[in-house]
């Protein structure tokens, strides 16, 4: 196969020898020929949400910028409808959309880090063991499955992972889920009761604080409970998360956030932030990966209105998450699990959603 090309005004040209298979153009997404043409303004508001949800359940920020790319603004019909006459540009197209989602997360990620540091909602040298497992699964998956991956697969699998992740967040709602973790269910309830009476003037006081950092053990306590793991579990846990969310082109806050909570069993009030830090660090190199080494290409004024509009959502999160308490918190995320689960899973492996969009 030829090399793809960004050519300056947009345009993409799939060179095949010397023989170009599309020329260039096209007005739609990435420049090709019949390639639909996203609105900016809704791209914009999408993001937005993207941002407001990630940033506030550390989570779904790459499967909502999913949705907004193959659903919203009609990119997966696109690259399917390539698949037959083109499988390899269709291949081509998926990759496009995978680092896009990513770019969003990636975003959303750094701005929820900095605002929930600030506010002593992140288990740092956890969040770095997740990381630095994450790192070598982004940086590998990418070059052994780019242009690999038909979209087919992609939705199947997506949704999949997703649904069975909705599953295990709607469980820990449950009295059985909550009884076993009852170290996070205690100070999930003491931040929600004391952040209502003393304000953010408690974070400072109550929120993380780090006892124990070794190669063996890490050691912190929040809201007066102390909690305690070896950091090659959440290392492992990192490699086999950053593997798959790179395949995905997601951020893997989906999960990181049940990892999290339920193999580390902590309170969802510092999950998000320590997901959007582990998330962070993945994208980097994911990212990284997609663009230099593969040269997978993006649509820019798409993707800057996008990056604009998480900005912005990322920014609210953080500053409203504290007043949802934690059940609601999962609900939300167990919800979202379950739509964007079985939409895709249908969409991917049977053909049509069997929910709208259809």
């Amino acid at each position: 196969m030829g090399a793809l090309r960004l050519l300056p005004l947009g345009a993409l040209t799939l060179i095949a020898g010397s023989a170009p298979v599309f020329a260039s153009g096209g007005t739609g997404f990435l420049g090709l020929p019949g390639a639909p043409e996203p609105s900016l303004p809704l791209a914009f508001l999408w993001a937005v949400f993207v941002g407001w949800v990630f940033s506030t359940v550390g989570a779904f920020g790459g499967v909502l910028a999913g949705v907004g790319h193959l659903t919203v603004f009609g990119l997966g019909e696109f690259a399917s409808s390539l698949r037959s006459t083109n499988p390899e540009l269709s291949a081509r197209v998926t990759d496009s959309i995978r680092v896009s989602n990513q770019w969003l997360v990636g975003l959303s990620a750094f701005i929820s880090t900095f605002n929930y540091y600030r506010m002593r909602r992140i288990v740092v040298p956890l969040a770095l063991a997740l990381g630095s497992g994450a790192v070598i699964g982004s940086f590998v998956t990418p070059i052994l499955t780019a242009g690999k991956l038909s979209l087919k697969a992609y939705l199947g699998y997506f949704g999949l992972f997703t649904l069975l992740v909705g599953f295990v967040l709607l469980y820990e709602t449950t009295p059985r889920g909550k009884a076993a973790r009852r170290r996070a269910y205690e100070a999930a309830r003491a931040f929600e009761e004391r952040i209502k009476r003393e304000g953010d003037e408690v974070l400072q006081r109550e929120g993380v604080r780090i006892s124990e950092f070794s190669v063996r053990r890490i050691t912190f306590t929040f809201f007066g409970q102390e909690f305690s793991f070896n950091p090659l579990l959440p290392f492992l846990g990192g490699l086999a998360i950053g593997s798959l969310a790179s395949l995905l082109g997601v951020g893997g806050g989906f999960l990181y956030v049940p990892f999290l909570t339920s193999v580390v069993g902590l309170p969802y009030f510092i999950v998000a932030g320590t997901s959007a830090l582990s998330v962070a660090i993945g994208m980097v190199v994911s990212i990284f990966s997609y663009m230099v080494i593969k040269q997978v290409p993006v649509h820019v004024p798409l993707l800057a209105a996008e990056l604009l509009g998480v900005a912005l959502g990322s920014y609210i999160g953080p500053r409203t998450s504290k007043y949802i308490p934690e059940r609601y918190l999962k609900l939300l995320f167990a919800l979202l699990a379950f739509y964007v689960g079985i939409r895709y899973l249908t969409k991917g492996f049977l053909g049509r959603s069997l929910l709208p969009p259809y």
